[in-house]
């Protein structure tokens, strides 16, 4: 028989720069400063660039957050305990399909009219 090789774990990884963004963290990061920036454009209308400026800030950490973050395995967070391990992005797109769709299913028992 031929040699035997160790295959990683992590298969399938992302490629990473400045050791924290990837490329689906630095674009919900930017989407998120994106929408930060609407409100600057806003508040700078009445005068408040600063509460703006801090809109963006805010909106981007929290697309880095969705970008990056997973639902932690663990019992504490109650309902979630089945989406251990996954991504918060991927639960939010699951979500998205699932209120998109307008179909509904009606299920009654067998021999009830």
């Amino acid at each position: 028989m031929g040699k035997t090789y160790g295959v990683p774990r992590s298969a399938k990884g992302e490629s990473r720069f400045l050791y924290v963004f990837t490329i689906k963290s630095t674009f919900t990061t930017l989407g998120g400063g994106a929408v930060g920036f609407l409100f600057y454009l806003l508040f700078s209308m009445f005068g408040l660039k600063t509460v703006g400026f801090v809109f963006i800030i805010v909106c981007a950490l929290l697309g880095f957050g969705i970008g990056t973050f997973s639902i932690p395995d663990s019992p504490i967070v109650g309902n979630l305990r089945k989406a251990g391990g996954e991504k918060i992005s991927e639960i939010l797109l699951r979500t998205l399909t699932f209120t998109k769709r307008k179909k509904i299913y009606v299920y009654r028992e067998v021999g009830k009219k």
